[in-house]
């Protein structure tokens, strides 16, 4: 009796030090999908004519995800510069049209991609909230120590069924209803199902991030950074594989091992792509995973990073490395095939560098991560680049929505249908008049003229700047001018009131301090600094 007693407390004391651990298994365990991934398979993609007949320009849209406005070396004109060079970013850049101060359409992954593929506000097509695996949300409050709230009620949605609804268009479908031949590789991120999938919605052919490893974890190539204070990191170390889909039919089949490291292999199959089409206009949207996490380099990247001491800044500048790379090859092909003064590459990232990796300058000296809306969540590169043309650097504001217009008035395409963007190379609009709006939950923001209002309801608080005085939010105006927090909340107002509800709602929201990283807070948690509570 006395040795089951025993056996008893024993169990229980397991449970009472590791149940969050023990939660954790059964939730991923429930939450991973059974599927097969086969070895990799050799992809063949359409090929154009013999001859080009058609000489309208070729368009390739380069999406970085998650790079911070810091990460490269030096974007603007504000100090520091970036940790790693970034030589074939800084020559697009240098060479052709830089928007120094380009915003993303959000400060989440998905909502912001929605909005570069249809050039329309979330408040439009109503794609506000980052889609996230069953389980996820739950995992993350589980380990967040309070730092997160799992809001049962709004996990609703199926992961597979939570995207941009279909009847969106596309900038692929556009072009393609143009005569363009169109392909997407990489990440998508608006919807899982078929009927969200990139080929119902314009593209011709699609290389599809079924997963989240840029390598398997014990590949002799790769170089981890396991982040343990964070619970994103615990999640997708536990749930994530090494596979792609091709011309996806369903969203299980056909899941396949890529063949090398994620950034390398798309950059190998986008070239691939401009080789077999070089002879009719084609459009590539080429979404990588880099520099998302989990941090994962490619060894032979990182041992050339031997002056970084901490390995996790160390892991991360190999994965910017390996991303500058592949914007170096997708220009070095272009010229091999005479395509280089007849092709526009864009390049942007989809939101500023996540304060969750624990790298505190990635953003510097802008304030704030990904998941906030202060500049350091939503200021992005944004390039515009084809040989021959005059480098200019364009001071005026830009942002995602942009993207898709002005590729139409690159190839003199008119759209036929209304979208929230402008033209930015359209001589006939000011740029410095129009508003900006920003809209997740409750966080909104609107910039005109200069002026910032940021507003959000839990906590009820108001931040003003004038961003030509103070561009990295030093000084909050609110209690001085008034007036102007009157006038721009009348915008924001009638900007969120007139769009379209959330197609769902977000099941998590968080507690994020605006200037010290996650690692910082945990560290040091009786200095607590400004916090915001943001949706994903």
């Amino acid at each position: 009796m006395k040795k089951i007693i025993l056996g008893l407390f024993a169990i229980f004391g397991v449970l009472a030090l590791f149940w969050r651990d023990i939660l954790f298994f059964f939730i991923v365990t429930f939450v991973r999908p059974d599927y097969q991934i086969e070895p990799n398979q050799e992809i063949s993609w359409q090929q154009g004519p013999a001859e080009r007949t058609d000489d309208r320009p070729n368009i390739i849209v380069i999406v970085a995800d998650d790079l911070g406005i810091n990460d490269m070396t030096n974007y603007d004109d504000l100090e520091p510069g970036g940790t790693v060079d970034t030589p074939n970013i800084d020559f697009i850049a240098n060479s052709g049209i830089k928007f120094e101060n380009a915003y993303s359409g959000s400060a989440t992954c998905a909502p912001s991609r929605g909005m570069i593929v249809t050039g329309r506000y979330a408040t439009t097509t109503g794609f506000e909230f980052t889609p996230v695996p069953i389980g996820m949300a739950r995992a993350i409050a589980l380990f967040s120590d309070g730092a997160a709230e799992y809001i049962p009620e709004n996990d609703n949605t199926p992961f597979e069924l939570a995207g941009l609804p279909n009847e969106e268009i596309t900038f692929a479908e556009t072009l393609g209803q143009a005569g363009y031949y169109t392909a997407h590789i990489g990440k998508w991120h608006l919807g899982r199902d078929t009927h969200f999938a990139a080929l119902n919605q314009g593209f011709n052919e699609s290389l599809l991030m079924s997963s989240g490893l840029f390598l398997p974890k014990d590949d002799p190539r790769v170089v981890n950074a396991f982040l343990d204070f964070d619970p994103i990191d615990k999640f997708l170390w536990a749930t994530m594989d090494y596979a792609a889909q091709f011309n996806q039919t369903t969203y299980m089949d056909n899941w396949f091992e890529p063949n090398g490291y994620l950034t390398d292999y798309y950059t190998d199959e986008a070239i691939k792509v401009i080789e077999a089409n070089k002879n009719r206009p084609f459009f590539l949207y080429l979404a990588h995973w880099g520099v998302h996490t989990p941090l994962q380099a490619l060894k032979s990247d990182y041992e050339e990073l031997a002056y970084i001491e901490d390995h996790t800044e160390r892991v991360y500048a190999a994965m910017i490395k390996a991303l500058d790379r592949s914007v170096g090859r997708i220009v070095e092909s272009l010229k091999e095939h005479n395509l280089d003064d007849n092709t526009w590459i864009i390049f942007t990232s989809d939101n500023g560098g996540a304060g969750y990796i624990g790298l505190r300058y990635i953003n510097s000296p802008y304030r704030g991560w990904k998941l906030t809306l202060f500049e350091g969540g939503i200021k992005v590169p944004l390039i515009f680049w084809k040989e021959g043309i005059d480098a200019q650097v364009i001071s005026e504001r830009a942002t995602h929505i942009d993207i898709m217009p002005t590729i139409h008035g690159l190839v003199n395409e008119e759209l036929t249908h209304q979208v929230d963007g402008i033209d930015l190379f359209n001589n006939s609009l000011d740029l410095s008049k129009r508003p900006i709006f920003w809209k997740t939950d409750h966080n909104k923001v609107v910039i005109k003229d200069g002026w910032k209002l940021q507003v959000a309801e839990t906590p009820d608080k108001k931040w003003l700047f004038n961003l030509n005085d103070d561009p990295t939010e030093q000084t909050e105006l609110s209690a001085i001018y008034p007036n102007k927090v009157a006038e721009l909340l009348t915008l924001i107002d009638q900007h969120s009131d007139g769009g379209r509800k959330a197609l769902y709602e977000a099941p998590l929201r968080a507690r994020v301090e605006v200037d010290r990283t996650l690692k910082e807070s945990i560290e040091d948690p009786d200095n607590e600094g400004e916090i915001v509570i943001v949706a994903n």
